[in-house]
């Protein structure tokens, strides 16, 4: 079988490799490079707060062991609010919508304690939950201080050059497109309707470094407000990445061997069956 999967792949290698070549992807990456704004940031003293979630969950003989955890975290490692949940049953509501809640209710506290507080992932991901009221309360929030951003590091938008024929993300022609620090003119997505308006840039904090991406809400934002951003987040970069979200990440992650660990916790190690859950 893999042997007919690799002829294929042969057959097709000429085809992938346009994704990388041509006149289209030329033009793509002139236009990528006509959108960038080259701006080298500058260290700006200033307080920033880390939030992101994690779960996980392991199943056997019709249970399911399951914990979720969210943190915000300043650079310097003093933490605003960690939460956490855990069960052993059907997790209600699921668990992807429990970070999400805990998410905002991290970002909530941490408001009046950072002059930026930095999710890990997209504003999208808030919008799009199945319980409206979160990205009500995330709208809330922001409001109420406006120095609330969304930080990724991988993206699937397409939306900037879809009109060129783009196949890939958009991250990814500004990736092929150029190294230099800066930023991409600010993109205003209405896509959603009514008070759920995402504008974002893809940035670069250093030299030759990853992208990220940028989302914040609304529509009053313009380059002057980016590039203090930008200030802002490489004061404590690592590889062009925020430490505060890198700190938040390895804060609060649920592995594997967390989860080993707590089905031992939980007395499940014995229980007959349970070499499933330890796999």
């Amino acid at each position: 079988m893999l042997n007919t999967v690799y002829r294929d792949a042969i057959k097709k290698r000429d085809e992938a490799r346009s994704i990388f070549k041509g006149k289209r992807f030329e033009q793509i990456i002139q236009a990528a490079q006509a959108n960038w704004v080259e701006y080298n940031p500058q260290k700006r003293n200033s307080v920033i707060a880390g939030i992101d979630s994690s779960y996980n969950s392991t199943k056997f003989q019709g249970l399911e062991l399951w914990v979720v955890t969210a943190i915000s975290i300043k650079s310097d490692g003093t933490v605003i609010k960690e939460i956490h949940n855990q069960g052993l049953g059907q997790p209600s509501p699921e668990l992807e919508t429990q970070a999400s809640k805990m998410e905002v209710e991290a970002c909530i506290a941490s408001i009046n304690e950072a002059d930026l507080v930095a999710l890990d992932g997209s504003l999208y991901s808030q919008f799009l939950t199945r319980q409206s009221s979160l990205g009500q309360a995330i709208t809330l929030a922001i409001k109420k201080r406006h120095t609330v951003v969304f930080i990724s590091k991988t993206s699937s938008a397409r939306k900037q050059f879809e009109k060129l024929g783009s196949v890939a993300g958009d991250i990814f022609y500004y990736n092929h497109a150029l190294k230099k620090p800066g930023f991409s003119k600010i993109f205003v997505d209405k896509d959603l309707g009514p008070g759920k308006v995402v504008s974002y840039v893809y940035a670069r904090l250093r030299d030759s470094t990853p992208l990220i991406k940028i989302e914040l809400f609304g529509v009053d934002h313009n380059e002057f407000e980016i590039k203090s951003l930008l200030d802002m987040l490489t004061t404590n970069s690592v590889s062009g990445y925020p430490y505060a979200l890198k700190l938040a990440h390895e804060s609060c992650k649920i592995t594997n061997a967390d989860l080993s660990r707590l089905v031992s916790l939980y007395g499940l190690a014995n229980e007959v069956g349970s070499r499933e859950v330890l796999n």
